[in-house]
């Protein structure tokens, strides 16, 4: 987008534009994008663009709108410059201190809701491990009535962006915020749940070379990477969440295609847990891990 004072720029000729240049630097969704930084700058929906293709914006939002594509071109994501992300048709709150939410976490929102289908508890009780953003227990709150959710994350910033979506959906009163590493985070003494949630870090540093640069350079190390293979934050949580979980409670992470077998074998090799199952994601690769907890 030249930036020439003598040339005026419409609202469909920013996006045309913009669509060829993000499409030129190799960016995916290039005229999705470039329609979310520019209802962005314009601080309207994504559908009103189109009924307003003529309009030309304002200098000051057309300079802010400038100034996001060149760091989008640069590499910096989309959600990040916008300010949030959607999950699970609810708007998120997301800046540099946690992971962007992935359509692949929506499987661990959906299994979580149909195992407290068959719950008659009131209320459920579920803890969120590392929650970063919040995506997974505030959905889970907006989802299931009668729930209490405990939610954990070792970063202090990304609380603060968690406690700040949960007011934004209006279920902060169902959530309780804890810093901490996993489940070390919980006062001792806490009581036993039906259900542990987590999308953990699992991409191993012997992989760094094949992670996107977008990824690698912008969200957060903490948010990613456990241990060489990608397991070592995984197999502390397999065996540390036995201990919290009730008879037939469940224990639901995310994780690799790439380590899929090793994590499932950590649930197999713990006499805690008397079945594992593995739900594949949008697509068709080995996703989510669901592990019951003995009734033993």
């Amino acid at each position: 987008m030249p930036e020439t004072p003598e040339q005026t720029w419409n609202i469909k000729q920013l996006l045309d534009w913009t669509t060829d240049f993000f499409s030129k630097s190799t960016i995916g969704n290039a005229r999705l994008e470039a329609e979310v930084l520019l209802a962005e700058a314009l601080d309207c929906q994504r559908i009103e663009l189109y009924t307003r293709f003529d309009e030309q914006p304002p200098a000051e939002q057309l300079t802010e709108f400038r100034a996001w594509v060149k760091r989008r071109a640069a590499g910096e994501p989309v959600a990040y410059l916008a300010g949030h992300r959607e999950f699970y048709s609810l708007r998120f709150q997301v800046d540099s201190n946690v992971l962007i939410p992935r359509p692949e976490t929506e499987h661990l929102v959906v299994a979580a809701v149909e195992f407290t289908k068959n719950l008659e508890s009131d209320p459920i009780r579920i803890i969120d491990v590392g929650t970063g953003s919040g995506c997974i227990a505030v959905t889970l709150a907006t989802l299931i009535e009668n729930c209490k959710i405990a939610a954990t994350d070792i970063s202090e910033p990304a609380l603060e962006i968690a406690k700040s979506n949960a007011a934004l959906h209006a279920v902060d009163s169902k959530i309780h915020f804890f810093t901490g590493d996993l489940l070390d985070a919980l006062p001792q003494g806490s009581s036993p749940v039906h259900l542990i949630v987590s999308n953990p870090p699992y991409i191993g540093q012997l992989e760094l070379s094949t992670v996107d640069d977008q990824v690698k350079n912008h969200e957060p190390d903490i948010a990613l990477f456990s241990g060489d293979h990608g397991t070592e934050i995984i197999q502390r949580l397999v065996n540390d969440a036995a201990q919290f979980l009730l008879p037939d409670g469940a224990l639901m992470f995310e994780t690799s295609p790439i380590i899929m077998d090793r994590c499932v074998d950590f649930v197999r090799n713990n006499p805690a847990y008397s079945d594992v199952r593995v739900i594949k994601d949008y697509s068709g690769h080995d996703r989510i891990v669901v592990a019951t907890r003995s009734s033993n």
